[in-house]
């Protein structure tokens, strides 16, 4: 291998990670920037079972829930369908899926399995997203470092579990979310009365 030849290679192998860790940066930003576009369509909560298509099922984006903001998200900036990744990996690996102790179900349903936050808590958590877990009532504005297109769940007003990307951060965090009047964006002090579960960095 001549000299040049070999620094080359140097080069490129010790620019890996470097540029690794950009196109980290970029595809969270990415996902931020989706969930920001769906602020001022989506204007309603609405929880309804709904029967939908299979995959890249949906319904209306003027309503959903906080999952939908995510699986949306993921849609139009990475092309991912979580609808059809979270059914794939249910129909393999049912029983570590809370499905059936939770709502006792005896099989996935790509009609809602996909919109539930504990199913998508499952799956990140599976895919290697976990960064952190808190088992105490931690303050919902805790996270360590949140950084755009992380993935950040709590459980608000008791024990109903909650979803939301953050959109910028890490100082002066703020996260994109549907919590009951549509998508929108607001600081992540604001969920300092609810208790923060886990955080995630997933990049399909």
């Amino acid at each position: 291998m001549s000299t040049i030849s070999r620094r080359t290679t140097l080069g490129v192998i010790l620019a890996a990670p470097a540029f690794g860790a950009t196109a980290a940066t970029r595809d969270g930003r990415d996902l931020a920037i989706a969930a920001r576009e769906q602020i001022g369509v989506t204007k309603a909560y609405d929880a309804s079972y709904r029967a939908i298509a299979y995959p890249l099922g949906d319904v209306l984006r003027t309503t959903g829930v906080c999952a939908d903001v995510l699986v949306r998200a993921a849609r139009d900036a990475w092309q991912i369908d979580l609808q059809q990744r979270v059914h794939e990996d249910m129909a393999r690996n049912f029983d570590a899926y809370p499905s059936r102790r939770t709502w006792g179900l005896k099989r996935p349903d790509s009609n809602i399995d996909h919109r539930r936050v504990l199913n998508l808590e499952t799956y990140l958590q599976r895919q290697g997203a976990l960064l952190s877990r808190t088992t105490r009532r931690a303050a919902g504005d805790s996270f360590d470092e949140p950084r755009p297109g992380d993935i950040l769940t709590w459980r608000v007003w008791g024990e109903r579990p909650h979803l939301g990307i953050v959109a910028r951060g890490p100082d002066s965090a703020r996260v994109v979310h549907n919590i009951g009047v549509g998508t929108k964006e607001e600081p992540l002090w604001m969920f300092k009365l609810h208790a923060a579960v886990a955080h995630y960095r997933w990049r399909g």
